[in-house]
C-alpha cells in the first residue's frame, strides 16, 4: 500500500507560472494521477492589468535588472524633470512676448529672424562645449549632471528677463540659448553613461526607451500644468517670478537628491585618490557606497562643500604630459628615469608638487591606471621626508597586485580609468654609444 502511495504522488506535476517583467508567481497549475487539472491564480485582474501598464515603464526584469540606485534616482530625476517643464511654459510665454507675439506692430520676418539667431547660437556653442569638454563628461558624469541642470536654469532665466531689456533682447536670448546648449550636450553625454552603470543584464536599450516613456510623462504632466500656472499668473509679474525661483530651487534641490543616489563603481580621478588614501593608511578598501557619500559632485571652485577626511591629491597630477612642455630639470629627471626604467610604459616626474605622467605609445588603459596611482602614491608621500620616488616604487611593488584584487572583490571596475582623453604620448629608444674605450 506505501508503495502505491508514493507512486501515486510521483504521477503528480505542479507547473509554475512566472511573470519575467515583474519576477511574480501568476498561476499555479497541478496535475493529478487521475488526469486532472486544477488552476489557481495568484492575484487578481487589477494586479495583471497594472503590472502590464508597469511594463511600458520600468526594464524587463525590474529591479534585479537594475542596480538598486536606478529607482531613487528616477524618482527624483522624473520630479526636476516635471518642475523644468513648468517653469518652460513660464519662460516661454515671456520669450513670445519679447518677440512679439500678439502685437499688430510685429513682422513675421522680424520675429523668424530672432528666433533663427537664437538657435543658430545654441548650435555653436554646443559645438564648442564638445570640443573643449568632450573627453571630460563620462569620467565626471555626476558633477557634469549637475552642471547641465544649472545651465539651463541659467537660459531659462535669460528668457524669463528677456522682455525687460529690449535694447539688449537679442543678445540675453542668445546667451539663453548658448547656456542651454551646454545642457543638451552635457545632460545626453552623461545620461548615457549612467545607463551603462544601470545595465545589469546588458539592457542599457531598453532602460533607455523606458526612460524615454517616463520622460514623455513627467513632459506632458509639466506642459498642462505649465499652461494652467501661465493662465493664472498671466499679467501678475510677482506670482511669475515667485513661481518660477521656487520651482528653480525645488529643480537644483532634486538633482542634487538624485546624483547622491548614484553609487557608481567606476574609477575616475577622484574615487581613485580617495580609495589610495584609504587603503595607504589602513589597509582596507571603501566599498562603492562609502565613496559616494563622501565624494565631491559639485564644480572644483566651490571649497567650501569639500569633504576634509581625504587630500584631493587627483588636482596635482597630469595625466599625458607632453614632452616638450617640460622645463630642462625636468627634461633631465625624465632621462634619468627613462635610463632606470627602460621597459616602463610610463614614466613619472615630480616638481614643485605636481606630479606628471609621460605615457608610452604602447601603454595600454591597465598601464594608465597604475601609472595613476603610481603618481597618487608620489603625491601621498611627498609631506614626508626621503626618496619619495624610492619609497613610492617600493609600495607600489609590494602592494599595488593586492590593492587592485580588494578593489575588485569589493565592487569596483578596474578594467580602466575614466579620465581625460590621452593625446600626447612618447617612446624611449635607446641606442649603443659611439664612443670608444682606448
Amino acid at each position: 500500500m506505501e508503495k502505491e502511495g508514493e507512486k501515486d504522488k510521483e504521477k503528480m506535476v505542479i507547473i509554475e507560472e512566472w511573470n519575467g517583467s515583474s519576477s511574480t508567481k501568476t498561476a499555479t497549475i497541478t496535475s493529478s494521477h487521475s488526469h486532472s487539472v486544477s488552476v489557481k491564480r495568484s492575484g487578481n485582474r487589477f494586479d495583471h492589468v497594472w503590472s502590464r501598464i508597469l511594463q511600458a515603464f520600468v526594464p524587463e526584469g525590474f529591479p534585479s535588472s537594475v542596480t538598486p540606485d536606478y529607482y531613487p534616482f528616477q524618482v527624483w530625476d522624473s520630479l526636476q524633470g516635471l518642475s523644468t517643464y513648468i517653469r518652460t511654459m513660464l519662460s516661454t510665454q515671456a520669450l513670445l512676448s519679447a518677440i512679439g507675439v500678439g502685437e499688430k506692430s510685429a513682422t513675421v520676418i522680424g520675429a523668424t529672424f530672432q528666433w533663427f539667431l537664437r538657435d543658430l547660437t545654441g548650435m555653436l556653442g554646443g559645438i564648442l562645449f564638445t570640443f573643449y569638454q568632450g573627453s571630460n563628461l563620462d569620467s565626471n558624469a555626476k558633477m557634469w549632471r549637475l552642471v547641465a541642470d544649472l545651465t539651463n536654469d541659467l537660459g531659462m532665466l535669460m528668457d524669463l528677463v528677456s522682455p525687460l531689456f529690449p535694447s539688449a533682447f537679442i543678445f540675453v536670448v542668445c546667451l539663453g540659448s548658448l547656456s542651454r546648449s551646454f545642457t543638451g550636450v552635457a545632460s545626453g553625454a552623461t545620461r548615457a553613461a549612467l545607463t551603462q552603470h544601470f545595465a545589469l543584464q546588458s539592457n542599457a536599450a531598453d532602460i533607455s526607451a523606458k526612460e524615454g516613456s517616463q520622460e514623455t510623462v513627467a513632459t506632458m504632466t509639466g506642459m498642462a500644468l505649465g499652461m494652467l500656472l501661465a493662465r493664472v499668473t498671466i499679467g501678475h509679474s510677482l506670482a511669475i517670478w515667485f513661481s518660477f525661483l521656487s520651482l528653480t530651487i525645488f529643480h537644483m534641490y532634486a538633482n542634487y537628491r538624485a546624483v547622491r543616489c548614484l553609487v557608481l563603481t567606476s574609477l575616475n580621478m577622484q574615487r581613485s585618490s580617495m580609495l589610495l588614501q584609504h587603503f595607504m593608511k589602513t589597509g582596507q578598501v571603501l566599498s562603492p557606497e562609502q565613496v559616494s557619500g563622501m565624494e565631491h559632485i559639485l564644480p572644483r571652485w566651490t571649497t567650501f562643500w569639500r569633504s576634509t577626511n581625504f587630500k584631493l591629491l587627483h588636482t596635482r597630477i597630469h595625466l599625458g604630459v607632453r614632452v616638450s612642455s617640460l622645463d630642462d630639470q625636468e627634461m633631465m629627471e625624465l632621462l634619468h628615469s627613462a635610463r632606470s626604467h627602460r621597459k616602463a610604459k610610463y614614466l613619472l616626474v615630480e616638481r614643485k608638487g605636481i606630479v606628471s605622467i609621460l605615457m608610452h605609445t604602447n601603454s595600454t588603459s591597465s598601464d594608465v591606471l597604475q601609472s595613476f596611482f603610481h603618481a597618487l602614491a608620489i603625491a601621498n608621500l611627498m609631506e614626508e621626508n626621503g626618496p619619495v620616488y624610492l619609497e613610492s616604487q617600493s609600495w607600489m611593488d609590494k602592494h599595488y597586485g593586492v590593492f587592485l584584487q580588494k578593489l575588485n572583490s569589493s565592487g569596483w571596475k578596474t578594467e580602466r580609468l575614466l579620465s581625460q582623453s590621452i593625446i600626447w604620448r612618447a617612446n624611449w629608444i635607446f641606442e649603443p654609444s659611439d664612443d670608444k674605450i682606448d
